[in-house]
């Protein structure tokens, strides 16, 4: 009679402590951003908050602006998994500061990154082509596709906030007099079409371009020194602005990319607001992730399950060992 007696008490402490988990987790709205990262986080968070945490996760459309200020004037949805604050970094810093919202971490622990880039054969074959020095004594291998005459710089394409800042830039580096001409591909898949017919081609190549992103996780490029470490206020107050007049070098500063909850989550969750403060990935990490999505024609959902499965060390450092103990269970059911 007492070994029936523990085991119903085994039972019902295990399910009181199963009510109380989901009662204090509870509904939970993430926010399911129109870009494969934020994709990918966003099904990963969902999977883990439920199966590990008890939570009753569900994923709604979102995007960086509407987001935010959903997330500061009505309280929706709970979890912005990869937010690009630097547009909405005043509002963000408000919302912050009236505990409207809280910052759990950065999603991407290097953050968004940003640069001319060149392919890294070409610095293999010639170490000085990482610098912008090297890329000047020798602008004339890098030919441009309709005049002989002159060397190719890709540019970002037009109407893009990176148009500004390149284009600044290749003002600042004085590219024009060492024998550039700044090429607008025309759109982004045409930019990254240039970086994948040099590869394939084994051709030098010298342009824009960003992380994470597939392109960068498929073929392995090195980002060029300008020689000038990054001064955060010239970028800010000049670099960025399209009446800049009197560019200076500076580096790209990394873009912070963080992982943002309201207040009111994070009080009432504190045991999943610590797993997002733990949720990070690199730069080099997501780039692979996402040259896979790419290759296997993958969403968010498939995506979330290659990583789980695949990346185990990685998300287990994240979460407790009961609650990864959880995930792996649920995963070895789908």
């Amino acid at each position: 009679m007492k070994r029936y007696l523990s085991a119903a008490l085994l039972l019902y402490v295990s399910f009181v402590s199963a009510v109380q988990a989901a009662e204090e987790c509870g509904r939970v709205t993430i926010a399911d951003m129109n870009w494969n990262s934020a994709t990918l986080l966003a099904n990963v968070d969902r999977f883990i908050l439920r199966n590990g945490y008890g939570c009753d996760a569900e994923l709604v459309p979102g995007d960086t602006m509407p987001t935010g200020t959903s997330m500061i004037e009505k309280g929706e949805p709970d979890i912005a998994p990869e937010f690009w604050s630097n547009s909405f970094k005043e509002a963000m810093d408000k919302g912050v500061k009236e505990k409207r919202l809280r910052i759990a971490g950065r999603s991407l622990s290097d953050g968004g990154e940003e640069g001319f880039w060149v392919p890294s054969y070409l610095v293999d074959q010639d170490p000085a082509l990482a610098t912008i020095d090297g890329i000047r004594a020798k602008a004339k291998m890098f030919r441009h596709p309709e005049d002989p005459d002159r060397s190719a710089f890709y540019g970002c394409p037009a109407g893009w906030g990176c148009q500004i800042t390149s284009g600044n830039l290749f003002k600042a580096l004085k590219l024009a007099d060492a024998g550039f001409d700044l090429i607008d591909p025309g759109s982004g898949a045409a930019l990254a079409g240039s970086i994948a017919r040099a590869y394939e081609r084994r051709e030098p190549w010298f342009g824009y371009y960003w992380a994470p992103t597939a392109v960068l996780g498929k073929y392995r490029m090195v980002k060029v020194d300008f020689g000038s470490g990054v001064d955060e206020k010239e970028f800010v107050d000049c670099i960025a602005q399209a009446d800049c007049e009197n560019p200076r070098v500076t580096m790209y500063p990394p873009s912070p990319v963080h992982t943002l909850t309201t207040e009111a989550f994070a009080n009432r969750s504190p045991r999943a607001f610590a797993y997002l403060a733990r949720r990070s990935l690199t730069n080099a990490q997501m780039n692979e992730l996402l040259a896979w999505m790419e290759d296997n024609q993958a969403d968010g959902d498939v995506a979330m399950e290659h990583f789980l499965k695949e990346y185990e060390s990685i998300w287990t450092s994240w979460v407790p060992q009961e609650v990864a103990a959880k995930v792996r269970k649920a995963l070895a059911g789908l």
